[in-house]
């Protein structure tokens, strides 16, 4: 449904254009349609293309959750890819809903998941869907900065550059901190997400090449499985995981000049990511099946192509962190009213620049405390992305729209998201936090 579908449902006159439209056209076309002004949570002048936003898109959910993926195979079987092209489509429906959701009255803009699930379910609503979003965009950035700190630690042993894990896993948040803090909006840094795309292609391209010539080289002689049915929420949870940015994508949307291509950048970003995923899981389970690790790369024996990829990988992470922090600092600014509506220019750079410090720290600290690649990584996709993307936004969505003006078809689409995701959440946490048990036992 467009903007415009909205607001002729909602009995809100759609003005012409007006002879001063020239001065008018680096507003935002929503406000234009709407007749109405909002905020989108950034500044206009930090509104950037839709091509920004598309990148934007593919680089919070590609990446860490494409070198997983062979592993989720594994642990799920040949289903697996199924779930991956079941989550396809319901992380773009998700999505689409989800903007949907913050124009429901055809007269102003929501700025936030929060306030999203506020509009639907009051208060308490808000507040548990802080408390989910919260979970993954501390969780997510906590387990980047891990990995970047594991493989920086793993490339330099041996050298006169040896460090230990934790200094490494302090040095790469030092290194994140820099255009966290100081970008304010999402547009900003839609630089670093292109150079996190190419990153993550090249990496993909490199592991596959990498185990086709391993294959040829080695007897792998791997062992496959069409289905491991006790093993199917892990592997939902691990597959959901990868397509983690609902969260986001309210802060990415609201970074385009024109949001009406919204549904164009989210069809278009998620298919690159299942693109990339399926050049990644199946080469990665048909090539080492059940013995293939997590990430992937970890399977592919010692070359400079594997360090290569470790190194470029560590790359996409560090560049991907400023997009996922970015968004729940705009969230928290808004909250705790950290803006220059509130606060002359200096004490807002200021304010802001304590908050995201004190964020920084908190997950560089866990990072250190906490260094546990895949379970947290099932634990994430589990608990928090099954029901953010599979369960909150469909039920906000129908909420605020109704049901009765849906097809059957939407319907009973909405309904399977809803179940699955509740499947994923029940089940896949209690073998993630199983899976921790036994490591930190051992």
């Amino acid at each position: 449904m467009s903007i415009k579908e909205i607001t002729a449902e909602k009995g809100h006159h759609t003005p012409a254009p007006s002879t001063t439209e020239s001065v008018k056209e680096n507003q935002s076309i929503v406000d234009y349609e709407l007749g109405g002004k909002f905020s989108h949570g950034v500044e206009r002048e930090a509104q950037g293309s839709s091509f920004y936003a598309y990148f934007n898109v593919v680089c919070v959910v590609a990446g860490t959750g494409a070198l997983q993926l062979p592993y989720a195979l594994a642990q799920g079987g040949w289903i697996g890819l199924l779930i991956l092209f079941l989550s396809w489509f319901f992380s773009t429906y998700s999505g689409v809903v989800l903007i949907r959701c913050l124009y429901h009255d055809g007269q102003s803009r929501l700025t936030s998941y929060q306030e999203v699930a506020e509009a639907a379910f009051g208060k308490i609503g808000g507040w548990i869907a802080f408390f989910f979003t919260a979970i993954t965009l501390i969780g997510v950035p906590i387990l980047y900065v891990m990995l970047a700190g594991q493989n920086i630690h793993q490339v330099c042993q041996g050298t006169s550059a040896e460090l230990t894990f934790e200094i490494w896993t302090i040095i790469c948040a030092c290194v994140v901190g820099v255009p966290y803090i100081f970008f304010k909006s999402l547009k900003e840094v839609g630089v670093t997400s292109l150079f996190g795309v190419l990153t993550t292609v090249v990496t993909v391209l490199i592991v596959l090449a990498m185990a086709v010539k391993d294959d040829s080289e080695r007897d792998l002689n791997p062992h496959h499985d069409p289905v491991i049915w006790d093993m199917f929420p892990i592997a939902l949870s691990s597959i959901a995981f990868s397509f983690g940015g609902n969260p986001v994508y309210p802060h990415v949307e609201a970074g385009m000049r024109t949001p009406q291509h919204w549904n164009r950048v989210i069809v278009a970003g998620l298919s690159t990511c299942v693109a990339i995923y399926f050049i990644t899981a199946v080469p990665g389970y048909y090539y080492y099946g059940v013995d293939v690790a997590s990430p992937v790369y970890n399977s592919l024996p010692e070359s400079d192509a594997k360090l290569a990829a470790i190194i470029i990988i560590t790359a996409h992470v560090l560049l991907a962190m400023p997009v996922l922090m970015t968004s729940f600092a705009l969230d928290l600014e808004k909250m705790l009213r950290i803006s220059t509506f509130h606060h002359s220019r200096w004490v807002e750079f200021l304010l802001r620049v304590l908050v995201r410090v004190i964020y920084i720290v908190i997950v560089t600290v866990i990072a250190v405390l906490v260094p546990s690649f895949g379970n947290i990584m099932s634990l994430l996709g589990a608990f928090s992305n099954c029901t953010l993307i599979f369960i909150f936004p469909i039920i906000f969505y129908y909420r605020l729209t109704g049901f009765r003006n849906k097809p059957i078809y939407e319907l009973a689409f909405g309904a399977l998201a809803i179940v699955l995701g509740i499947v994923g959440l029940i089940f896949g946490s209690k073998s993630a936090i199983e899976g921790l048990k036994e490591e930190f036992g051992s």
